[in-house]
């Protein structure tokens, strides 16, 4: 029997996990009560993880699945092809609701994030729960969202630049990560693999909607984003040194909230492989642009 304790932190996301050291040696048992809590919460938060370093957070991830390289296009940190050195001096600045890399076809199972350097105020990082925000729509809306698709791409707005706080560090940022355009037609309702709850999967990467005007598109996004971000569905982490946070990215959305202004806010992230998704009849999802083998493996 484990150790392990596992509080709820907001109503219908997150829980705080206690009495676990993370790393590669992790008896099984333990693994897969931290999966099955991963399943039931969507994100999950672990204080006081300070031993942890790249090979401790790379070989404990590895107990979560097959690992992608650090990203498609950006470049990873020093040697470790896995770690993904999200250092906002160096124009990491993701301040809108995503789900990680969906313009590929495989978007990631989840992510390890652990906490390097934080502000002492500001900084937070934002969750909401896409399978909530879905089982709280009207049924007709649910009926429609589960026949759309939208097409998910990298090619970066390049009309944010120009309002950036440091627009040639963004226009810098920008052309790495948009270095190969990747675009994929994604279901907005996709089941999940594990638990078949039926998530949400838009985000700051779904462009268009098939089939319907860009207008039209621009407006019924809006309208879903609103549902997966209002507050009932999220969930708020006060970083410190030493955490480490792990979320569904089959399930989530999240976002930087960017109130440090230039203080040093520094986050390793290490990527769990995916599978592609499928619709609720079946469908996968289809590339239009780009191959992403290099990057992930398909989860089984």
């Amino acid at each position: 029997m484990s150790n392990l304790h596992i509080d709820p932190v907001a109503g219908r996301i997150g829980a705080q996990v206690g009495g676990v050291r993370l790393g590669g040696d992790l008896p099984a048992d333990v693994v897969a009560e931290i999966r099955l809590a991963l399943l039931a919460h969507k994100v999950l938060f672990f204080r006081g993880q300070d031993h942890l370093d790249e090979e401790r957070q790379v070989a404990f991830a590895r107990l979560l699945g097959d690992l992608t390289t650090a990203h498609p296009t950006v470049p990873a940190h020093d040697d470790n092809a896995h770690i993904l050195d999200l250092d906002y001096r160096k124009g990491h600045k993701v301040d809108r609701w995503h789900t990680d890399v969906t313009f590929v076809d495989r978007p990631p199972l989840a992510s390890v994030l652990r906490a390097i350097t934080v502000p002492p105020a500001g900084g937070d990082t934002l969750w909401a729960n896409t399978v909530t925000a879905y089982e709280y729509l009207p049924a007709e809306l649910r009926d429609l969202l589960d026949r759309l698709r939208a097409v998910h791409t990298n090619q970066y707005d390049y009309a944010r630049i120009a309002t950036s706080e440091d627009p040639a560090r963004a226009r810098e940022y920008a052309e790495v990560f948009a270095a190969t355009v990747y675009e994929t037609e994604h279901p907005v309702v996709r089941v999940h693999p594990e638990t078949g709850e039926r998530a949400i999967l838009l985000g700051d990467f779904a462009k268009r909607l098939t089939g319907l005007s860009a207008q039209t598109s621009a407006s019924v996004i809006k309208l879903i984003q609103e549902q997966v971000t209002q507050v009932e569905n999220t969930v708020r982490w006060r970083w410190a040194p030493g955490d480490v946070a792990i979320w569904d990215n089959r399930a989530t959305q999240h976002r930087v909230v960017h109130d440090f202004g230039d203080q040093p806010r520094r986050l390793h992230r290490v990527t769990i492989a995916g599978d592609v998704p499928v619709d609720v009849d079946g469908r996968p999802s289809t590339v239009l642009t780009g191959d992403a083998a290099a990057y992930s493996p398909v989860a089984a």
